[in-house]
């Protein structure tokens, strides 16, 4: 009660956003010898041994603080992506970018679109901020950019588009993209988050970077999924110079931590390790596919490194099925999919055993 009198009157709407648990956790309270995670969409393969290594080399450097622009990872993306350093700015994962925007582009009162389900914390940090939110449910589990274009009225200052999306995995084109893009108003910031963008393995995938001359829009990248490092938090954003600045502005110094952007700069420059992560999910998203549909679960078409899947009424009882078999999924009760699972792609003894204890459960329960 105190708390409620004293926090902003804003976060009473706010549900906050509700990780799954350790594997640490999940094994002492269910006394398990070991358990398997594929609900959080990492990387299987782990992360660039480029990256370790940078790690290992920058240890005795942790009594300095970091560099807060991040000089020499800015200037890398700069190469890789064709552009100059001004239009990138790095964060605490993209999700900080993410809050960033908002915070340096919002207004209480002012609009925001987003589609549903989607990733939530475009939500969460819009009701902080004291957006008015207009929401564009899915059709056939994909981004409705026609509906969210008819959305857009004079008080919208950020659209949100994650491509590909989370929960669903589904994308949209480049001709969606073109076609709604085709005269927005000025005021509308459009917000493209890739975080799957690396593994996004679709030939007619937009490249946003195209619409950074032709209207204000930011793009996000982050190295937590494609490039394994989840755990160090980085990601980085890409946008005209005065949305750069205007998030400069907002955020915090010494964002980035230094181990963070060494790994992230020797990550960038390991193709091999990304392309052999390419290759995995492209096979092993074939095999648990193929397996899941033998079993009776239909699968939303993926670009990702995850698959959703409908599992019916009993979604939540087969999750916790699984999860005393030691495999921990994701269950989209949360996203308003309380029929559908979310199992992340990994290594092929992973997928393997995961598929044995979805047979193992479904002749139990027959």
């Amino acid at each position: 009660m105190m708390l409620t009198r004293l926090a902003r009157k804003s976060l009473a709407r706010v549900t906050p956003y509700t990780p799954g648990k350790p594997i640490e956790e999940v094994q002492r309270e269910l006394g398990l010898p070991s358990a398997m995670k594929l609900a959080s969409n990492e990387n299987p393969l782990g992360p660039s041994p480029k990256a370790l290594e940078a790690i290992r080399q920058a240890l005795p450097s942790l009594h300095r603080y970091p560099d807060s622009h991040c000089f020499y990872l800015v200037r890398k993306l700069a190469r890789h992506m064709g552009l100059v350093p001004e239009q990138f700015i790095v964060g605490n994962g993209s999700d900080e970018i993410i809050t960033l925007a908002v915070r340096a582009l919002i207004e209480p009162g002012d609009e925001v679109v987003i589609a549903h389900p989607t990733f939530v914390i475009y939500q969460i940090a819009s009701q902080i901020a004291e957006a008015k939110i207009r929401t564009v449910p899915l059709r056939d589990f994909r981004y409705d950019l026609a509906g969210m274009r008819r959305a857009v009225t004079r008080r919208t200052r950020l659209v949100f588009i994650a491509n590909p999306d989370n929960p669903t995995g589904t994308y949209v084109t480049r001709a969606e993209v073109e076609a709604f893009m085709g005269g927005l108003p000025p005021h509308v910031v459009v917000f493209f988050d890739e975080a799957y963008a690396e593994v996004a393995d679709v030939p007619d995938y937009p490249d946003s970077r195209a619409f950074l001359g032709r209207h204000p829009v930011i793009i996000t990248r982050t190295f937590s999924k494609a490039y394994g490092l989840a755990g160090i938090r980085v990601g980085y954003g890409m946008a005209p110079t005065d949305l750069i600045e205007a998030m400069h502005r907002v955020r915090e110094p010494f964002n980035v931590n230094s181990l963070a952007q060494v790994a992230a700069a020797a990550a960038l420059e390991d193709t091999e390790h990304l392309e052999a992560t390419r290759r995995l999910l492209r096979e092993q998203k074939r095999v648990l596919v193929q397996a899941l549909e033998q079993i009776g679960f239909a699968c939303i078409p993926s670009a990702t490194n995850f698959i959703l899947f409908r599992v019916g009424p009993k979604a939540s009882e087969t999750v916790q099925a699984l999860l005393k078999r030691g495999i921990i999924v994701r269950h989209m009760q949360g996203w308003d999919l309380p029929d559908y699972v979310r199992v992340t792609i990994g290594l092929p003894q992973e997928n393997q055993a995961f598929i044995q204890a979805l047979n193992q459960i479904r002749r139990e329960a027959s």
